[in-house]
């Protein structure tokens, strides 16, 4: 009977235990609400700031009407502006014309061959009665005009030789003139002594050669006095319809500029560039290169506005590229000029071309 109260006793402990744990919990849990209570009550508060600040912007929209008229004023005074600054942007453009061939891509061989290809045949619509552009009635006398055409213009050979021609008409003749005579009449030629000397060094040699007749083969003719392979073909090509190319000066500085090659040799010009057409186009494709540069494609001015072929030639922009500009820069009967020829074929007379004025006329070329 002694042992029940101490039984009674721990019991009694224990379940004060329990409960002093349930308080200690409950005491944890209601912290735990305190804590959590004001960040709930915070949320609302920032939400409501945060309404209040937007509030602000909607109710202020429609006072931002006024300055909306404003805007657009400034907007209209803007898009006006650029007219202004127009000629700086074309300015800009023109000077970034003017560097194309930085931005040329190289091109592969075939490349290359099409678009040279495709160069002539604008050329050939361009200049549809291109023709060698020295007066001659036969082989002897284109000989003897190319000979002469040397550091002059073909203008002025054609207003020289009728005189020549009507005095000495024939090799044999020619190769007994006497020099200061000849010399007279080619004074007009410039370098008239050693052109002298080499119409009638190649008159002799036609007599004592070929019997007064000009040979057809290329090495025949190079073997005459002042005549190279320029000569020979431009006589080959025009007197015998027999396949040349003319490197001339014009001849040369286009087709670097179009970069068909990159040669300075008229004889490895003349290969690399004959390698990119069929043989039986050699003769025209000289008719229109020559006939390009001197009319529009000039050494110091090119008159890029009015090129056709300006979108497949690496040099754009070399030139002048205004097209009004442009124009006043072309030659020969584009520019309202007569051509080079006394007598031109029936054919340029026909598209407009004027023929050149006698010697001693005056000229607008």
């Amino acid at each position: 009977m002694k042992k029940t109260p101490a039984k009674t006793t721990s019991a009694k402990k224990t379940v004060a235990k329990k409960t002093a744990k349930k308080t200690a919990s409950a005491a944890k849990a209601a912290a735990s609400a305190k804590v959590a209570e004001p960040a709930e009550k915070a949320a609302p508060a920032k939400r409501a700031a945060s309404a209040k600040k937007a509030a602000p912007a909607k109710t202020a929209a429609p006072a931002e009407s006024a300055p909306a008229k404003t805007a657009t004023a400034k907007s209209a005074a803007a898009k006006a502006a650029p007219k202004k600054a127009a000629p700086k942007k074309a300015a800009a453009g023109r000077a970034a014309a003017a560097k194309p061939v930085a931005a040329w891509k190289p091109e592969s061989r075939t490349a290359l061959v099409r678009r040279a290809r495709r160069i002539d045949r604008e050329l050939a619509e361009v200049y549809p009665y291109a023709h060698p552009e020295l007066d001659f009635e036969n082989p002897f006398q284109l000989l003897v005009a190319t000979v002469l055409s040397a550091q002059t213009t073909d203008l002025r050979v054609n207003q020289t030789t009728p005189t020549l021609f009507a005095k000495y008409p024939t090799p044999e003749e020619l190769a007994e003139a006497n020099p200061e005579e000849v010399e007279e009449i080619l004074r007009p030629c410039g370098f008239f002594r050693a052109k002298t000397k080499s119409v009638i060094g190649l008159s002799k040699g036609l007599v004592e050669s070929f019997g007064g007749e000009v040979p057809g083969r290329l090495e025949d003719l190079v073997k005459l006095p002042g005549v190279g392979r320029k000569t020979a073909f431009v006589v080959l090509g025009n007197a015998f319809g027999r396949p040349g190319i003319t490197v001339d000066t014009h001849f040369q500085r286009l087709v670097r500029r179009w970069r068909w090659t990159e040669e300075t040799e008229p004889d490895k010009i003349e290969a690399a560039v004959g390698a990119l057409f069929p043989k039986s186009e050699w003769t025209d494709l000289s008719h229109h290169v020559i006939w390009h540069g001197r009319r529009m494609c000039h050494a110091r001015k090119p008159a890029c506005g009015v090129c056709p072929i300006a979108p497949l030639c690496p040099a754009y922009g070399e030139g002048e590229t205004d097209p009004e500009k442009a124009k006043k820069l072309l030659k020969y009967e584009k520019g309202g000029f007569p051509g080079q020829r006394l007598k031109p074929p029936q054919a340029y007379l026909d598209a407009g071309g004027r023929p050149a004025p006698p010697l001693g006329a005056v000229s607008g070329t």
